[in-house]
């Protein structure tokens, strides 16, 4: 990676301190990657994964006592991966994607500073269903909701990876569109739920104005 300027922190949750490499801001590009066909990269879109944003902070507060015995997961636009990094540290089942291919760079060397194993991670692009990664008992993101014409590729892209008993859940900072996207994840199968996260002033600068979805989908046996 040329010339990116990096931050290294230390984020503190009750159990645990979590080491984290970040890009120094989000106004940073690899010229590298002028020579790569990426759908959708750009050099005005392409640090955005590479920053810690306050709805990751909140998925990642989630995440740190959620009950993971026995289940697959899988962050879905994971970018520096704060979550993961979490679930991986407490032995979880845990798998990352984005689209961005630097994402897996921050994230190998996130697992790496924390002496942990190396997180699976796979390159993927909500539009096309050719990807590796299979089925997963719970799907999570942050700030996935940024575009309406993301919707439909994202809805169906969760419903195809999900398991006939699952959970999605999306921490939204509020942007305006989760409720035409609930509208989308309906059809599929999905029931919802929105609470507004308690005492996020305690990690964050100020206190978190989003919301966090979820979205349950499960199979009625008939009697």
């Amino acid at each position: 990676m040329t010339n990116l300027q990096f931050r290294y922190q230390t984020i503190e949750f009750n159990t645990m301190d979590i080491h984290i490499r970040t890009l120094k801001d989000n106004q940073q590009y690899d010229m590298s990657y002028d020579k790569k066909d990426i759908e959708g990269l750009s050099s005005a879109n392409w640090s955005l994964f590479g920053v810690l944003w306050p709805s990751s902070q909140v998925l990642a507060n989630i995440m740190q006592d959620y009950n993971i015995e026995g289940i697959r997961i899988l962050e879905v636009g994971c970018g520096v991966g704060l979550s993961s990094l979490i679930l991986n540290h407490r032995d979880a089942n845990i798998t990352a994607t984005d689209f961005n291919p630097a994402a897996k760079i921050f994230l190998d060397e996130n697992t790496r500073i924390n002496s942990d194993e190396r997180i699976p991670f796979e390159c993927a692009n909500w539009k096309n269903s050719d990807d590796d990664l299979g089925i997963f008992d719970l799907i999570i993101a942050s700030d996935v909701l940024y575009e309406q014409f993301h919707l439909e590729d994202l809805a169906n892209f969760l419903e195809e990876h999900t398991k006939e008993n699952s959970e999605v859940i999306i921490v939204d900072p509020g942007r305006g569109n989760h409720a035409k996207f609930t509208k989308m994840m309906l059809p599929l199968g999905f029931s919802h739920n929105q609470v507004k996260p308690l005492n996020t002033q305690e990690y964050l600068e100020e206190a978190f104005k989003g919301v966090v979805i979820t979205y349950t989908r499960k199979t009625i046996l008939n009697k």
